[in-house]
C-alpha cells in the first residue's frame, strides 16, 4: 500500500503544480494586446499585478487592463494636486468644464492613483484614465496597444438608465463584483464575474427595505460598495440613495437568484453616497463615506453582526450610527492610500477639485 499512497502523493502534488501553473497563464494570457474600445471610463477597481478594472457604464462592460504598475519606484509620500480639473484639462487641450472626474482608484502594488475621466459631456464624451504618482506626476495613462480583455454585461440598463448600469466594481479573490441596474424585474443587481474572464452569467437581484421610504425597493440602484468578512464570511456593505446602509452575503449572490440585503443603516435622507472604503483604527473597523449633502461620514461597524435589521419605516436615522468629519467638507470621491492614510478627491465652494491626501479619522 506504501508504495501506490506515495505515487497518489506524487500525483497529487504534480496535479497541484500544473493547475497552479495553469492559472498563472490563464491571468496573463486572457490579456491580448490591444486598444480597448471604451465608451465611457467610469468605476475603478484594482486587482492582482497591477491589473485596473474599468467600468464602461456606456458599453455595459468591465474592462481588464494590464498597467504594467506593479512595483514603487516613486517613494512613500503624500500626493497633492491643487486645482487638479485645470490641469487635467490643459493635458487634454480643452476647457475644465469639458472635464469630468468619474472615479478614484489608488493601485495597492505602487501608491499610483488612477482617474476615470470624461473629456466633454454627453453620449460624445471621450474616455480618459490619468494617473498620478507619489512624487505628484500627473499623466495620462495611454489606451493604446494595452494588454487587455473585456467582460460584456448581458441585460444592461438601457436609455436614461444607462449610466447606472454600472455604479460601482470591486476585485475579491478573484472575482469582480459589479453593482447596477438592468433590464430584469428586479432592476437592482450585483454580478461576480471570474477573473480571467470568460462568459458573464445573469446577475442576481437585490431587494432592500428602504426605511425613510418605508417600503420593500428592488429597483433603487447600488451607488457605492465595499466588500467586508463578518465572522468570516464575506459580505459586500452596500449604500443607497437616501441612504439604507445594506449587508450583503457574497455566498448568496448567484446567477439569476433574487437576494433580500438586511438594512444595518438608515443614515438620513435627501443624500446620496457618493463614495466608500472600509479601514481600521484602533483595533476598531469603520467606514468612510463621502455624500452629496450630509458630509464625510466615519459609521463604526463595532457589532454590527449583532444589529437588527431595518424593517419598518423610520423617520431618519436608525441602526448603525455615524459622526460627520467637519474638517473634510466636499470629498466626492476617495481611496485608501496606505494603512494610516486616505487618498481624496474634493471640491471646494468655488467648484475647483482637490486631491489631497488626509489621515484616516
Amino acid at each position: 500500500m506504501m508504495p501506490r499512497i506515495r505515487l497518489g502523493l506524487v500525483t497529487l502534488v504534480a496535479m497541484a503544480l500544473v493547475a497552479g501553473s495553469v492559472c498563472g497563464a490563464d491571468l496573463s494570457d486572457s490579456l491580448k494586446k490591444g486598444t480597448p474600445d471604451l465608451k465611457s471610463a467610469g468605476p475603478l477597481a484594482f486587482g492582482p499585478e497591477g491589473v485596473l478594472f474599468v467600468g464602461d457604464p456606456q458599453g455595459a462592460s468591465i474592462f481588464a487592463i494590464a498597467t504594467g504598475d506593479q512595483k514603487n519606484g516613486a517613494g512613500a509620500g503624500p500626493i497633492k494636486i491643487e486645482a487638479i480639473d485645470g490641469k487635467i484639462a490643459s493635458l487634454l487641450g480643452t476647457s475644465e468644464k469639458e472635464i469630468l472626474i468619474n472615479d478614484l482608484a489608488v493601485n495597492p502594488a505602487s501608491g499610483t492613483a488612477y482617474l476615470s475621466i470624461s473629456r466633454g459631456r454627453g453620449p460624445d464624451a471621450a474616455a480618459v484614465l490619468m494617473r498620478v504618482n507619489r512624487e505628484g506626476k500627473l499623466e495620462e495613462f495611454s489606451l493604446q496597444d494595452v494588454k487587455f480583455s473585456k467582460a460584456v454585461l448581458p441585460n444592461a440598463a438601457t436609455g436614461k438608465q444607462r449610466n447606472v448600469a454600472i455604479t460601482k466594481i470591486a476585485y475579491v479573490d478573484g472575482r469582480v463584483f459589479v453593482a447596477g441596474l438592468s433590464n430584469e424585474d428586479f432592476a437592482s443587481q450585483l454580478r461576480a464575474i471570474p477573473f480571467p474572464f470568460t462568459e458573464t452569467a445573469k446577475g442576481t437581484g437585490i431587494e432592500i427595505f428602504h426605511g425613510s421610504h418605508g417600503k420593500l425597493e428592488t429597483k433603487s440602484p447600488i451607488r457605492t460598495f465595499a466588500p467586508y468578512k463578518i465572522n468570516g464570511e464575506e459580505n459586500l456593505l452596500a449604500a443607497y440613495t437616501c441612504t439604507p446602509l445594506v449587508k450583503i452575503p457574497v455566498a448568496e449572490l448567484k446567477p439569476g437568484a433574487q437576494v433580500k440585503g438586511k438594512t444595518v443603516a438608515e443614515l438620513g435622507n435627501r443624500n446620496q453616497p457618493l463614495d466608500m472604503i472600509i479601514y481600521q483604527k484602533d483595533g476598531k473597523d469603520y467606514v468612510l463615506m463621502a455624500n452629496s449633502s450630509r458630509g464625510l461620514m466615519k459609521i463604526s461597524l463595532v457589532d454590527i453582526d449583532k444589529v437588527e435589521g431595518i424593517t419598518q419605516p423610520v423617520r431618519d436615522k436608525a441602526g448603525l450610527t455615524y459622526e460627520t468629519i467637519k474638517d473634510l467638507k466636499g470629498v466626492v470621491q476617495l481611496d485608501r492610500l496606505d494603512k494610516e492614510n486616505a487618498l481624496v478627491l474634493l471640491r471646494d465652494e468655488g467648484g475647483t477639485l482637490r486631491l489631497d491626501t488626509v489621515p484616516l479619522p
